[in-house]
């Protein structure tokens, strides 16, 4: 099993890596693992023209930047864990520009030729921030909702770590939700459901 992680953070020791680091560190014997460190790329935002729609089957879009081969790189993964900490309700403005680019993946949307590169694809959202779940870290997960909607994903699910602000006070509780997401998706893998 191939797993990819995004991390949308543009802090590449802060607390969502740190997190992250721990649910992949769980996989690492059993699976093969990816991350993609958006700081590390250059994604434009969508330009909103439309021109990749007129590439169904492959990530396609005039431009030249690393977005499309990033998108190659999920396609060839079993699932995708995307991780961000929470930005004003929201991800990071670095996985929100790649999440946009996702438009390519999907051609018709809503109509009867509804057709999406990622269909059935596990995915699951991690999110940490400094204050609590609850009026805080709730939009975010609908968001993800929708866009695993759009995308005819399969939500594994959205793990959050609230009132975090330094990794190295992240604690017992931080690694909880690390090892559940981790835990999640090793019972999907075992259960041999992770492809649709």
């Amino acid at each position: 099993m191939h797993l990819v992680s995004v991390l949308g953070s543009p802090r590449p020791q802060g607390n969502t890596a740190t997190v992250l680091s721990i649910a992949e560190a769980a996989w690492s014997a059993t699976c093969s693992l990816e991350r993609i460190n958006l700081r590390d790329y250059r994604v434009n935002g969508c330009l909103g023209c439309g021109c990749c729609q007129q590439v169904p089957g492959e990530p396609g879009c005039v431009q030249p930047d690393d977005a499309p081969a990033l998108l190659q790189r999920l396609l060839a993964a079993d699932a995708v864990i995307y991780a961000t900490p929470l930005y004003c309700w929201g991800f990071s403005a670095q996985l929100k520009a790649f999440i946009d680019r996702h438009f390519c993946l999907v051609t018709e949307a809503g109509g009867p030729a509804w057709k999406s590169l990622v269909e059935g694809k596990p995915m699951a959202l991690l999110v940490t921030c400094a204050g609590p779940e609850a009026g805080n870290a709730d939009l975010i997960q609908v968001v993800f909702d929708r866009i695993g909607q759009y995308l005819k994903g399969r939500i594994v699910g959205k793990y959050v770590v609230p009132f975090r602000t330094s990794p190295d006070r992240l604690g017992a509780d931080a690694r909880a939700v690390a090892e559940r997401l981790a835990a999640d998706l090793a019972r999907l893998a075992a259960a041999g459901s992770m492809r649709p």
